[in-house]
């Protein structure tokens, strides 16, 4: 009798290749599309599958006025390692880049094409030959596990096609779930309000031309996972999670995720490309009320085609005096900043108004692009009266830990408190990096009589108290776009 021996390296091989997946939805008829780019993927030794590249707009501030550009996207699932292919159709390509830069990805140039390998999910822009505006967004999904019980009262779905819905609105009840599959396009918002546990799924998207495409409003126990669409507001809710959602908007204040006066809320994952800030904590604001405590983003990505990546503090119950605590910015790769007013600028931006204390702030593993226009960091309590009705109260226990920026275009950027009353204490970098030099109190070369920030090229003015720069061994790595389990 023959006995088959499987050795280990032998059924992890097997395993590698019964893992290998990959799903390309096909676009539905009468979709916006752009011919900029022929998109294909394909599993090794496999026939390549076209994606469809559809018409996405950004916003293209050129000096003070704002201009639409037409841009490009795809999408696809997939398990393993797969091949990428993308064609230019309107020349030569002389440079490519597929960013976040930190993934460490070099695209093979041939002709007007280029190749390049994945092995896990990412969400990514494509630019040829420098152009930013007219790149290529590729979100590279993990195979989407959720399978749609069509016969579940529970369940609303939209298969592949346009999908209108009645006043352009789809409004979600408890207990729902919401499933757009690959293929689809939902001409209308969906809004969670006054509801509980509630999931929106799927790979498909809201319009483009739809604002604020994903709106949760005073409801508790939300997901959101997998779909595209312009913005997601969160107001006057509690424990809620976006997870691999993207989000481009193209229009004037269009903010990407914001949090209004809500707890307990997580964005793992996401994608941000907006035409104001990417991602924002407020308090008392349109009409939802009270503090923000336990906000978490991690894993993400954030470009900011206007504004700021990261924007904190500015408004708030001036009376009840807002509190916003437990702020956590984890694994972050900013692409860009662009603002040419100096009271918004600010890749990582505090700015506390309306009687605000902002406190327990968290900036993790962040990685920062050389930006078009802007600083690297704003914290400032200040009296914004085109926006704020009050200075805010202070910004206390802030840490920015292993902050890097590589880059030529950061302006000064600003530390500064306003009154005696009103202070910004007890900020500390640790292992802050700008082109690669470490910055610290003790740093070699600083003469006895500078401060480290004037080393940094940060303003730190009056009302501030105890700023610490400090250099440690880094005892925890992170792998760009990895899933940080442990939420801390």
């Amino acid at each position: 009798m023959k006995v088959l021996i499987l050795t280990g390296t032998f059924f992890l091989s097997l395993m590698t290749v019964y893992a290998q997946k990959l799903v390309a939805y096909s676009a539905p008829e009468g979709a916006a599309l752009n011919g900029d780019f022929t998109v294909q993927v394909r599993l090794a030794g496999q026939k390549w599958k076209q994606l469809p590249s559809y018409l996405v707009n950004v916003d293209e501030v050129k000096g003070s006025s704002h201009q639409i550009e037409n841009a490009s996207m795809s999408y696809f699932d997939f398990e393993g390692e797969v091949e990428i292919s993308v064609t230019f159709n309107k020349g030569t390509i002389q440079t490519a880049k597929v960013r976040p830069l930190s993934y460490g990805i070099t695209p093979q140039i041939n002709g007007n094409t280029l190749t390049f390998k994945l092995n896990k999910p990412r969400n990514l822009s494509v630019e040829v030959n420098n152009d930013i505006f007219h790149n290529l967004h590729l979100f590279a999904n993990p195979i989407d596990e959720f399978v749609p019980n069509r016969k579940d009262k529970n369940l609303i779905y939209f298969g592949p096609g346009i999908h209108t819905v009645e006043g352009g609105e789809l409004r979600v009840a408890s207990g729902k779930t919401v499933y757009l599959s690959g293929g689809a396009i939902l001409m209308g918002q969906i809004l969670v309000d006054n509801a509980q546990n509630v999931q929106v799924l799927g790979r498909g998207m809201v319009d483009k031309t739809v604002k604020e495409g994903i709106r949760i409003a005073n409801s508790q126990n939300i997901l959101v996972e997998g779909i595209i669409a312009t913005q997601c507001p969160i107001g006057g809710s509690d424990n809620v999670t976006i997870r691999n959602v993207k989000s481009i908007s193209y229009y004037q204040w269009g903010d990407g995720m914001n949090v209004f006066a809500g707890n307990n809320i997580l964005f793992d994952g996401v994608f941000c490309r907006n035409s104001d800030d990417c991602t924002t904590v407020y308090g008392t604001r349109k009409g939802f009320k009270g503090g923000c405590k336990n906000i978490t983003m991690q894993n993400s990505t954030l470009w900011a085609d206007v504004a700021h990546p990261i924007m904190i503090g500015l408004h708030g119950d001036v009376e009840k005096q807002d509190v916003l605590e437990n702020l956590n910015y984890i694994n972050i790769d900013i692409l860009d900043h662009k603002e040419k007013q100096i009271d918004y600028q600010g890749c990582l931006a505090i700015n506390a108004g309306d009687n605000n204390l902002v406190r327990k702030v968290r900036f993790e593993n962040i990685r920062i692009e050389d930006f078009r226009e802007g600083q690297l960091l704003n914290l400032r309590i200040f009296f914004n009266k085109k926006y704020c009705k009050a200075p805010g109260r202070g910004i206390e226990d802030v840490l920015f830990k292993d902050i890097s920026y590589s880059g030529n275009n950061a302006e000064l950027s600003i530390i500064a408190g306003y009154d005696e009353e009103r202070k910004v204490k007890n900020i500390r970098f640790e292992n802050l990096k700008i082109n690669g030099q470490v910055f610290s109190d003790n740093m070699k070369g600083k003469p006895g009589w500078y401060k480290t920030a004037d080393m940094t090229r940060f303003f730190v003015g009056e009302h501030v108290e105890d700023i610490q720069f400090v250099e440690i061994p880094i005892q925890t790595t992170f792998t760009p776009g990895e899933i940080r389990k442990d939420n801390k």
